[in-house]
């Protein structure tokens, strides 16, 4: 049997003290070698990151404007007043009836060319026959009266010159005289009567019988019939006013009268060019101010003055009623120096401004200019531009900025 050892155990080596736990929101440092292994990397970064911050402020960090331009352009400039316009015949006449009855035929239609005297409408003829016929025979009638009377005239003209001889001689009364007298001088006045009556009744037949002609109905002037206002078979009453049948113009010429504004008016004067379009056509048509009407039109609170001109229309391409834009020119240009007239603003005819141009270097200055005509669209520049410099429109930029080399400039 083995016998106990009591000598003490071996002393296990000494265990290395431990450290206090670390907070928990605490991060240990990495070791020395691991942060020599980093570094490279981070270097790296940085100057990635760096040279990515430089390009991009090279090409964007400069940009202080997107220039909308345009460029200086020779062309052609007017100043105009802008109206609008009706187109109406040069020349027409309302055809009527001049005597009464129904209407028994229409000769002609809507769009007819009719030369003058052409016979257009016929009014029964009965009521003018009638009234001739009885005109005439009242004449008639009346000349058998005068023709008695005149006999009856001779006879007392007789009595009364031998009873003028007779009282001399004393061989009839007085009182047998003056009968002689006053029956020679009834005679004279019922002669005279009828003679006057003869006159009226002279007058009736002549009326009756342009009353007959006026049955017919022709064409007082050559044109073309623009509207018809009867019908076959209707009654016309001209006793109080001449009723109208159709009507007849002459469009180988129209007339254009354009309403302008009284603000405009004061600018407006006879011999100015003018041209205007119509809807429906790419054309436009040119002419000379012929009249400016002095009464003038109010519409919607706003008074109007009618300005006339006229214009040759041999191929019918117009037509009446059909509505004009209307350009009076004022002034105009050719071939000279032209910027959008957004560049100048309200800047009147011959002021003097500045404006701002694009430089090639992609820097704007400001440049002092003078401009003449100025349009709608265009203004014309008398001084301080050169053709195909760029202008800077809105008057966005400011002297010494510089272009955004990426961006996209608009305009010539």
């Amino acid at each position: 049997m083995g016998t106990a050892d009591d000598s003490p155990p071996p002393e296990s080596p000494a265990a290395a003290p431990e450290e206090p736990a670390a907070p928990p929101n605490v991060h240990r440092s990495p070791p020395p070698a691991l942060l020599r292994r980093r570094i490279p990397w981070l270097i790296g970064a940085l100057l990635v990151a760096a040279v990515g911050a430089f390009a991009y402020h090279l090409a964007f960090g400069r940009t202080k404007v997107v220039y909308s331009t345009a460029a200086v352009e020779r062309g052609d400039v007017e100043s105009t007043v802008v109206a609008a316009g009706i187109l109406q015949p040069s020349s027409y006449v309302d055809v009527g009836a001049q005597t009464s009855g129904k209407l028994k035929s229409l000769k002609v239609q809507r769009g007819d060319q009719v030369a003058k005297d052409q016979l257009l409408a016929e009014i029964d003829p009965v009521l003018a026959d009638t009234a001739l016929t009885a005109a005439k025979a009242t004449l008639e009638s009346m000349t058998s009266q005068r023709s008695v009377k005149q006999t009856q005239l001779v006879l007392a003209t007789a009595q009364r010159d031998r009873n003028e001889k007779l009282s001399q001689q004393l061989l009839i009364s007085d009182a047998d005289r003056d009968i002689t007298r006053a029956n020679y001088e009834v005679a004279r006045a019922d002669v005279a009567s009828l003679s006057a009556q003869m006159k009226q009744a002279t007058a009736a037949v002549d009326t009756a019988t342009a009353n007959r002609g006026y049955t017919k109905i022709t064409a007082p002037m050559a044109g073309e019939v623009v509207s018809i206002s009867a019908l076959e078979g209707q009654t016309l009453n001209a006793n109080q006013q001449a009723p109208t049948i159709l009507r007849i113009a002459d469009i180988s010429t129209v007339t254009v009268w354009a309403q302008v504004s009284e603000a405009d008016i004061v600018r407006v004067k006879p011999g100015q060019d003018v041209h205007f379009t119509v809807l429906g056509s790419a054309r436009r048509w040119s002419g000379t101010v012929r009249q400016i009407l002095p009464t003038p039109e109010l519409i919607n609170a706003v008074v109007f003055y009618d300005v006339l001109f006229d214009i040759p229309n041999p191929e019918r391409e117009l037509k009446i009623q059909m509505t004009a834009q209307v350009f009076i020119v004022l002034a105009q240009a050719k071939g000279v120096l032209l910027i959008p007239t957004a560049a100048v603003g309200n800047a009147g005819e011959g002021a003097r401004l500045k404006v701002q141009v694009l430089k090639a270097n992609g820097s704007v200055e400001q440049r002092a200019i003078k401009i003449g005509i100025k349009s709608e669209i265009m203004t014309e520049v008398t001084e301080g531009l050169k053709e195909k410099e760029q202008v800077v429109l809105g008057g966005m930029a400011t002297p010494g900025a510089t272009r955004n080399p990426l961006a996209v400039r608009r305009g010539p």
